[in-house]
């Protein structure tokens, strides 16, 4: 096996063997070198013969996504895949590089399941630089040649110590989950997301963004026939709207969207609060990962949702609350985790996230500052939902830096499609 830092270098090397064994594989062809790539959660280790560090300087296309920095790889001269992947869920990613291997296209990236001893193939196309399938000959054959070893050195361990933290982002993410909402060819990428941009709803800091997109080099080069790959994401109505109504009795059903939600779960879901969890993961992956502005939206969309109800969480769906605020604190808790080398000049950045996402003129803080006062100021409250809510509030404010209890702010976004929808009444 080849060599390198964290548990894989520490690890008895029949267990090692073992893990090998019994862990899937993910072998990938022909991959120039110079290429970014990335799975999961994975910081390291770094094997120097399939891996570099990527630096954070990276150039050919400057937009304000969320940075993936230090989890992202420079592929190496001998790089062919992973190995000791555990069976479940998975998200690759990976960028071409120009020759000079300071220019990248944007990031593509993929969800795969994978099983026990399972290896799977993919061979780098140079013409459309990216990871394509094989024929079920040639896959059944390089398989084999996996099984036998013969790529066992030109395949790095997949680092172990941080699949907790992958489980956390992952464990509602089911292979059914991710066949319903993947796009077709399962690829993700902003690349194919420019003529979708410009039906979205643009709050200010989403108009930047995709004006930014549109001035990108790689926008004017997007074949007509990628336009339309987006992902089947489930439609989430940013307001309730009711026939035969008063304009008092919509506001209040506005400001509560508990009976939005319940039929979100009816028609949508089956009534199946973990498919919601699900595409919750799977949105926040694709957009904290694959760079996905798309994704972003529909992750805003459903955070959006879930916040604004009141009566849900304290009486008819708490444990799907519970569940939603352990979720929702991995996301942010991960997607800020700070790098921690000091010799790197990246020291002390998030090492998904750029802060700007997530700045106190956006949905996330009011949103937030809502429901806490809903669930603080309830005369009876589940204490498992209590106690979560407890760690988002201090995971906000410890982070971001948030007065939480600061009642004289009411920010609020009027351009913003999930804002509050007040409804006047006439004097007549």
């Amino acid at each position: 096996m080849a060599s390198g830092g964290g548990a894989a270098a520490r690890m008895d090397p029949e267990l090692a063997t073992e893990l090998v064994r019994k862990g899937s594989t993910l072998l990938l062809l022909d991959v120039p070198q110079r290429t970014l790539f990335g799975i999961d959660t994975q910081v390291g280790p770094v094997l120097p013969a399939l891996f570099v560090r990527a630096s954070n300087n990276l150039t050919g296309f400057r937009l304000s996504l969320p940075p993936v920095l230090l989890q992202i790889f420079s592929v190496g001269p001998k790089f062919k895949g992973m190995k000791m992947v555990p069976p479940g869920p998975h998200f690759v990613y990976y960028c071409s590089s120009s020759r000079s291997g300071n220019e990248f296209a944007p990031t593509v990236g993929f969800f795969l399941t994978t099983q026990q001893s399972e290896v799977i193939v993919r061979k780098w196309d140079a013409q459309e630089e990216r990871l394509i399938k094989l024929s079920e000959e040639e896959e059944i054959r390089y398989s084999e040649a996996v099984k036998r070893f013969e790529f066992d050195d030109q395949l790095g361990p997949y680092n172990l110590e941080s699949y907790g933290d992958w489980k956390q982002l992952s464990n509602y993410l089911s292979q059914s989950a991710i066949e319903r909402l993947e796009p077709i060819g399962g690829e993700i990428t902003i690349a194919w997301e420019s003529s979708w941009m410009d039906k979205a709803p643009q709050s200010d800091m989403e108009r930047r963004l995709m004006e930014q997109l549109r001035e990108s080099k790689f926008a004017k080069n997007v074949p007509v026939q990628s336009e339309r790959r987006g992902c089947y994401y489930t439609s989430i109505p940013a307001s309730v709207k009711h026939k035969n109504v008063s304009g008092g009795d919509l506001t209040a059903l506005n400001l509560d969207k508990t009976s939005l939600l319940e039929s979100v779960l009816d028609k949508h879901y089956q009534g199946q609060e973990d498919l919601l969890l699900g595409e919750l993961q799977f949105t926040f992956i694709a957009f904290m990962m694959g760079q996905s502005l798309e994704a972003f939206m529909q992750w805003k969309a459903l955070v959006s949702l879930l916040l604004s109800c009141s009566e849900a969480p304290l009486h008819t769906r708490t444990n799907m609350f519970v569940k939603f605020l352990r979720t929702f604190y991995y996301q942010l808790k991960h997607g800020f985790q700070r790098t921690q080398d000091s010799r790197s000049e990246d020291a002390g950045n998030s090492l998904f996230l750029d802060e700007a996402w997530f700045s106190r003129d956006i949905f996330l803080y009011r949103l937030s500052k809502d429901f806490f006062t809903v669930v603080f100021e309830a005369s009876v409250v589940d204490g498992d939902l209590l106690s979560w809510a407890r760690k988002l509030k201090t995971l906000l404010e410890t982070t971001f830096g948030w007065d939480l209890e600061d009642n004289a702010v009411n920010l609020i976004d009027e351009d913003d499609e999930f804002a509050p929808v007040v409804v006047e009444m006439d004097g007549s």
